[in-house]
């Protein structure tokens, strides 16, 4: 789908705020209610808009863990990639899983109530035999930056 100026401010709009309302999207898009509404919902249709989220700072209701972890399977066939990726889609500490090239084969970011808690996590993927040949961990002991509101237009080509 190709993105145009309006679209641009449209998701510059709801990406800043998710609760914004449609009128205000429409004024920061520089449309009236009705299109900006129908540009809206294709963007949505389309999966550009994939979903509504608030922030949530989770170190004012909990102390937490924050971990990133690299993992090198053993195998690199298929099947291997798969069953290691199903089995961390479905476990909510993990809140981040990137496949990444280079000299390991996965990046995870991982939230836990402490250590301990992190540490029973790997215990428990290492006795589920998902193919781990070897991890490292990286234990997060201060966020510098975390942003989830990106520049678009600095990553469209000109």
């Amino acid at each position: 789908m190709k993105l145009d100026a309006i679209d641009l401010r449209i998701l510059a709009a709801v990406q800043a705020d998710g609760r914004i309302t449609k009128l205000a999207v429409a004024e920061k898009a520089g449309l009236s209610p009705t299109p900006c509404w129908m540009r809206l919902r294709k963007l949505e249709k389309a999966g550009i808009i994939a979903g509504y989220h608030a922030h949530i700072d989770v170190r004012r209701i909990a102390p937490v863990a924050s971990v990133l972890m690299e993992v090198t399977l053993t195998n690199h066939r298929q099947a291997d990639f798969e069953r290691f990726e199903r089995a961390i889609a479905a476990i909510p500490e993990i809140t981040a899983c990137w496949s990444v090239g280079g000299g390991v084969d996965y990046i995870l970011k991982i939230m836990a109530s402490d250590i301990d808690a992190y540490q029973r996590l790997v215990d428990g993927l290492l006795d589920r035999e998902l193919g781990i040949d070897r991890y490292f961990t990286y234990i997060v002991t201060k966020t510098v930056k975390e942003e989830t509101v990106l520049s678009l237009e600095a990553l469209l080509p000109q």
